[in-house]
This record gives C-alpha cells, structure tokens and sequence, in this order.
C-alpha cells in the first residue's frame, strides 16, 4: 500500500512540476497611482530552457477582470493548455470594470492605454525571457478586451506583431447594438463616466470600425470572431465589410452562439493557432 502511494506522489510530483504555470503579479501604474494585479501563464518549457518566449496579453471583457480568463472558462485549464501547446507566455492584465482600455478625456483615475503600453509591457518585458519585439508580441481579447486589443495594436503597431478580437465590442455607438432598452440605458451611463456625453465626433474617435483606413495603412494581422446571436454583431460586420472594401487581409469568422464563455472558449484556440503562424512567418521559434 505504501509502495503505491509513494508512485502515486512521484507521479502526481512530476505532473505539477512539468505542467504550465501561472503567476499572479503586481503591476504598479504611476500615472494612475496605483497597483494592479495580473495573471501570466508560463509553458512547462519556460522552467527547462533559457529561450526568450513569445507574449500574448489576453484581455478581458466589461464588468471583468485579470483573472476572468483563468476563473470563468468551462475548462479552467485553457489558458494553461493553450501556453503549454504554443510554447508562448499568456499575459493577463487588469482593465478594470470598464476602461475600454483607453486613456479617459474626463476621469484622471483611468488611463489604461497608457498603463497597458507604457507600464505593463515595459514590466514584462524587464522582469521575464520575453521576445522583446514587437515580432514576438501579440495582443487579443473578449467583448470590451476585443475592442482594447484592436484599438492598442492599431494606435500602436509598432508594439505588436497581429491583433486579434473575440465579440469585439468595435463601436461606442450603442445604437449598432442589439439591446433592450433597459440596458442601452445602463450602458450609456457607464460609457459616459470614460468618455463623458457620447457625440457622434466621441463615436468616430474611439471606434475602431471608424479605424479601418489606419488598420489597412499599418497592416497588422488581424483575427476576428463573433457568434451569429450575439448583439455585437453588426459592428463586427461593419468592420469587415470596410476592410473588405479597403483590400484590407483579415480573418473573420461568424460561429454558432452568442456573447458567452462557451463561444469564447471555443474561439482562444483559434486565436492562437492564427497568431502561431505569424510567429513562424516572423522567425520566433520556440522548442
């Protein structure tokens, strides 16, 4: 009996030691004065080798945080699994409740933009064996998390080698939204606190459907998905059908299903199955 628990340990030992493992950190952000924390998953081959990894910052969504990705997936191994299988660092920052992850003209507390570019990417990079390139650096997200990682890439493309979005929430203007009164109401009142009164001039500036012309200009990869009964679903068309109009290459799927964590776990490893062959097209290896 004894025998049998000593290899049950030795094989449970060797099981935790040689799988993915995940980190939680503190990030600090001097311009909004404050520390956040964040979630990076490390592939088992991060402990037996001296290589620098690929980073993915995997955003999360509206009313969420850094961890969501890690605690509200059906298969709470999938971030893990996917790090383990692409060999590539999963970075999950926070983005608070509702950043938008961007820069807020009207509340000084809020400045995501510049703490995502300027304070979390920075700190990855110094702190872990990371491509420091924007060769090996990609960024990808879910419903509000969608909208920050192509809103970023495309602010800046210099700092990512392809951009991705799962029900990307692409425009401000609510009235693209397929939503009860009720919450269009409710809705507008948390966009307000990060851009102040919505204006059709507010709605061009910060809508990355508006952004097309600049998409096709800085020629990033792009992946792009959304399911057929989710309410996000016309801007998502209307993004795609600029950029099919600009001869802008992108890859957009619509699937089965709506805006839920069932769809989002379905779409992760499609993300990153694109994104790992844009690694390969770019040369980052890693063993």
């Amino acid at each position: 009996m004894r025998r049998v628990a000593l290899i049950f340990a030795l094989l449970f030992s060797s099981i935790w030691v040689f799988a993915a493992k995940v980190d939680t950190v503190q990030i600090p952000s001097v311009a909004m004065n404050k520390t956040y924390k964040a979630a990076i998953a490390f592939p088992k081959a991060y402990e037996k080798s001296k290589a620098n990894f690929p980073v993915l910052y995997l955003l999360h969504g509206g009313y969420g945080h850094f961890d969501d990705w890690l605690l509200k997936t059906p298969d709470k191994s999938l971030v893990k699994d996917l790090a383990d299988q692409y060999n590539i660092i999963i970075v999950m920052p926070e983005g608070e409740i509702f950043s938008y992850y961007v820069d807020s003209p009207i509340d000084p507390n809020s400045k995501f933009e510049t703490y995502i570019i300027k304070e979390v990417i920075p700190f990855i990079d110094s702190k872990y064996r990371t491509v420091n390139d924007k060769k090996g650096r990609l960024i990808t997200g879910l419903s509000m998390g969608g909208f920050g990682a192509l809103y970023l890439s495309t602010r800046h493309p210099e700092l990512f080698a392809a951009a991705g979005s799962m029900s990307g929430a692409l425009d401000p203007n609510m009235t693209t939204w397929k939503l009860p009164p009720d919450r269009f109401e409710m809705l507008t009142k948390m966009l307000d606190k990060i851009w102040g009164p919505m204006t059709p001039d507010t709605y061009l500036q910060y809508s990355v459907v508006n952004m097309a012309d600049q998409i096709r200009k800085n020629g990033l990869p792009l992946v792009i998905n959304i399911g057929v009964d989710d309410f996000l679903l016309e801007p998502n068309r209307e993004l795609h059908r600029r950029l099919v109009y600009n001869h802008t290459p992108h890859d957009y799927s619509e699937q089965p299903g709506g805006h839920t964590w069932e769809f989002w776990q379905n779409a992760l490893p499609g993300h990153l199955l694109f994104f790992s062959k844009v690694l390969k097209a770019n040369g980052v290896y890693v063993l």
